[in-house]
């Protein structure tokens, strides 16, 4: 299992310009096979900072995912409200273990 976690400074006005495209964003890679979430969280101390959080089967669906028109097509939304800046960090998951009691 492979999680990605992205973090993206921006502006308010600009992350309210992409709502639609991330909520299209999101829905699409939901559908997408091997994606077991996706998911944009706006902070709610700091409105101008998103963070992704994804977690895919493998890197091959992660790959896929790469290579889909709605990713295209998302990519291009940003590019009109650049992010001031954006990291972003794959971790491969071991074995899920139970919360504690």
């Amino acid at each position: 299992m492979i999680i990605v976690l992205a973090e993206v400074e921006s502006s308010l006005e600009a992350i309210e310009s992409l709502r639609g495209a991330l909520i299209e964003m999101q829905q699409a890679s939901r559908a997408e096979a091997g994606c077991h979430d996706y998911t944009f969280l706006q902070e709610v101390g700091d409105p101008g900072r998103l963070r992704i959080v994804e977690l895919w089967e493998s890197m091959d669906a992660l790959r896929a995912h790469f290579a889909m028109p709605h990713m295209a097509k998302f990519r291009e939304a940003l590019s009109a409200a650049p992010p001031k800046s954006m990291s972003v960090k794959l971790h491969e998951l071991g074995k899920q273990l139970e919360m504690p009691s």
